[in-house]
């Protein structure tokens, strides 16, 4: 197993560290499961958080001392339909032969959620459907 998070789980995790996304984190260092994320992902999440949460800001980097960070990959041939910077977020989660990319893009994901068939052999989850299944 080795897990992809995506911008939106990186901002949770920093931002409510006694939440769902941290516990995921705390979980999968715990059971020795590979963090891996992109560097556009850390740094959508690094301004989300200087936006959003600055007296959390600081505490991203700590975090991310738990992960692999991947280059983005901006092309490629995406195995499903979904707006531009996601493709490069399926992308390098696919690089990084991570199994499972977990986000909290219901919106652009959401659809192609527990259906790796379709996903390049990507399993998308949300973080609690994650937690279930470990």
């Amino acid at each position: 197993m080795r897990v992809f998070l995506d911008a939106n789980i990186l901002f949770t995790a920093v931002a409510t560290p006694d939440g769902w996304s941290a516990l995921l984190i705390d979980n999968a260092r715990k059971g020795g499961i590979p963090l891996v994320t992109c560097d556009l992902a850390v740094e959508e999440a690094g301004r989300n958080l200087r936006a959003k949460a600055p007296a959390r800001a600081d505490s991203l980097a700590s975090l991310l001392g738990q992960f692999e960070i991947v280059p983005t990959v901006a092309t490629g041939k995406c195995p499903v339909d979904l707006p531009e910077q996601d493709v490069s977020i399926l992308l390098s989660a696919m690089a990084a032969q991570a199994t499972h990319l977990v986000t909290g893009d219901f919106k652009d994901f959401g659809r192609w959620m527990n259906n790796p068939r379709r996903t390049g052999g990507v399993v998308i989850q949300s973080v609690a459907d994650f937690l279930r299944s470990v």
